[in-house]
């Protein structure tokens, strides 16, 4: 049997965006959904026809795939289509209860929760951050209580099925042809009540310890830079999913060097005979320390390039480079001798040709000018 096309049952474009896709999907969930048209198969069918293409279309990797390769993109990827209207309510609750009110809860028993996320901010060294390394952490963090295992009811004991709501945590009222599913009261939502707390945790399921944790910071990170450990952020309940932990590094300035992106500015001093004739001098790195040749008339503020031995890039062999800035220095404290030597110096300068030849046109533009 062929299948239509996912954008034709929404009766969306292909360029049509998420909120296109959504609100066509709400159209069509409202006008087949089973409470408004119970026993009626081919309604079932195309509530269940645009449940699929919804689920395909609001997920941007599916839907790439999707329109790369048709129905064979998406098929034998993790999607195998919803056997019950059950499922689609599982998969889209959210849409129902916030846009329609129908009901969620198909299945007994409270819905698993994911745990909440955390973030963690953590502060490095420069050389940490440039090298790479490992830290130990220590948070405070909920986990379930290991007396009742999360169940929030006292040892030898359980929680029991909510007589009201029959455990589903939601109970109906009708409104004309529709039947709107409210939280019941009695549970709060859970599908059932606890009559005789663990005395650890108070009934809650969850108790507050501290976690030790070893994380990895790769070379290369800044201020910033986020890490993230799937699974160690608070424990879901009711068998859902731990949440992530979000490590967000700051990292401290260094006294040597200053950074770029991935390269390292260096600023180096010269005397001025260094400066003027050139010289091997040696500069830091993140490792040892290397020679570098100074050109012959190296000028103040001249920048330096040694390739490679910047930052590495995070998770990349690819690396930054170090830039040095020549800083020079003018003397100070001359003996008579030295002032001597920078006398003839600046004598000898004066006699070249062309400084001849710019005095001379000084002087002209002084007589024009009257200066």
């Amino acid at each position: 049997m062929t299948q239509r096309d996912y954008y034709e049952i929404l009766g969306v474009g292909k360029t049509a965006s998420e909120e296109e896709i959504k609100k066509a999907y709400r159209k069509l969930a409202f006008e087949h959904h089973p409470d408004r048209n119970p026993d009626n198969a081919e309604s079932e069918a195309k509530f269940k026809e645009a449940a699929e293409a919804y689920e395909i279309l609001r997920d941007s990797e599916k839907r790439a795939r999707y329109d790369r390769f048709g129905h064979a993109g998406v098929s034998g990827n993790g999607f195998q289509g919803f056997s019950s209207a059950d499922d689609i309510f599982s998969a889209f609750g959210d849409i129902f209860g916030e846009f329609f009110g129908f009901s969620q809860a198909r299945r007994g028993g409270p819905r698993p929760q994911a745990g909440a996320d955390l973030r963690y901010n953590l502060t490095i060294s420069f050389r940490d951050a440039a090298k790479g390394s490992e830290v130990d952490l220590q948070l405070p963090v909920q986990a379930l209580c290991p007396e009742c295992g999360g169940s929030g009811a006292e040892a030898g004991t359980k929680p029991e099925t909510c007589r009201q709501c029959q455990g589903t945590g939601q109970i109906q009222q009708t409104q004309g042809f529709f039947r709107i599913a409210v939280t019941c009261p009695m549970c709060r939502g859970e599908g059932r009540i606890i009559t005789k707390k663990c005395a650890e945790c108070r009934g809650q399921g969850l108790v507050r310890q501290t976690k030790e944790l070893k994380v990895r910071i790769p070379a290369g990170v800044d201020t910033g830079s986020r890490l993230r450990l799937r699974g160690e952020g608070e424990p879901g309940l009711h068998g859902g999913p731990p949440g992530d932990l979000y490590v967000v590094l700051h990292v401290e300035e260094d006294k040597v060097f200053h950074r770029h992106g991935q390269d390292l500015v260096l600023e180096k001093e010269l005397t001025v005979v260094q400066a003027a004739l050139g010289d091997k001098i040696e500069v830091p790195t993140l490792d040892e320390p290397v020679t570098m040749d100074v050109p012959k008339g190296t000028q103040s503020g001249e920048v330096f390039k040694l390739k490679g031995l910047g930052l590495p890039h995070p998770n990349s062999s690819a690396r930054g480079d170090l830039l040095i800035q020549a800083k020079v220095r003018t003397p100070t404290g001359l003996s008579k001798k030295q002032e001597e030597i920078l006398r003839e110096f600046a004598r000898i300068e004066a006699d070249k040709p062309i400084n001849k030849v710019k005095d001379m046109f000084k002087k002209a533009k002084d007589a024009v000018l009257g200066e």
